[in-house]
């Protein structure tokens, strides 16, 4: 009798952490997709950012959203920025060595510039405040922008203040990965209704 206790609540607190494991989200990064939509191709970002780990540079101004990728420039609107460095990733996504510009355009200034190893965000930004934006190329296709379909990556910071900006080119964004954590949640369920049992018969 006393030594299934200790087993039957490690069991309960196996399953509490599960539970946690799964309701719990990860660290937001931003992420962003451009995407073939009929006969347009359309953009979109959202997430945050952590500046840690990043340089100051200097104020600027995003002429307007649009890609570059030749350069890995990826701009999600026009307006006032804060420019940093410190951003490690691809050069590019592509073989265009132009700017393409968007024909429509909403939300935060956002923009990666893989090339030079920059970030700008919305000037004044802060860590941590919630981005999003979306744009889209009227009448156009991955091969008229110059844009090489795959996963890109760029990351800066360390620890606990690490975070990066993805762009999926045409490359549908992977779900959070919870089938295996729910199957550990059923198999401790079942073990703690097995102990509870034991217990009782006892």
């Amino acid at each position: 009798m006393t030594t299934r206790k200790p087993v039957f609540y490690g069991i309960l607190a196996l399953v509490s952490l599960l539970g946690l494991g799964i309701t719990q989200p990860a660290r937001a990064s931003f992420i962003t997709t451009i995407d073939q939509v009929g006969t347009d191709v359309v953009a979109t970002g959202s997430g945050t950012i952590d500046l840690a780990g990043l340089t100051f540079l200097f104020p600027a101004g995003l002429g307007g959203a649009g890609v570059n990728p030749s350069f890995g420039v990826f701009n999600t609107a026009g307006g006032p920025v804060d420019l940093y460095s410190g951003v490690s990733g691809p050069t590019s996504f592509g073989s265009a060595a132009f700017f393409e510009s968007a024909n429509f355009s909403s939300g935060d200034p956002v923009a990666i510039q893989g090339a030079f190893g920059r970030l700008a965000v919305p000037e004044g930004f802060l860590t941590g405040n919630p981005l999003s934006a979306t744009f889209t190329f009227n009448n156009a296709t991955f091969a008229s922008l110059g844009i090489t379909s795959g996963i890109y990556t760029w990351t800066w910071g360390t620890g606990a203040h690490a975070d990066s900006f993805t762009l999926f080119a045409g490359v549908p964004v992977p779900t959070p990965d919870t089938g295996s954590s729910l199957s550990l949640l059923l198999i401790a369920t079942g073990l703690v209704l097995c102990a509870a049992r034991k217990r009782r018969a006892a």
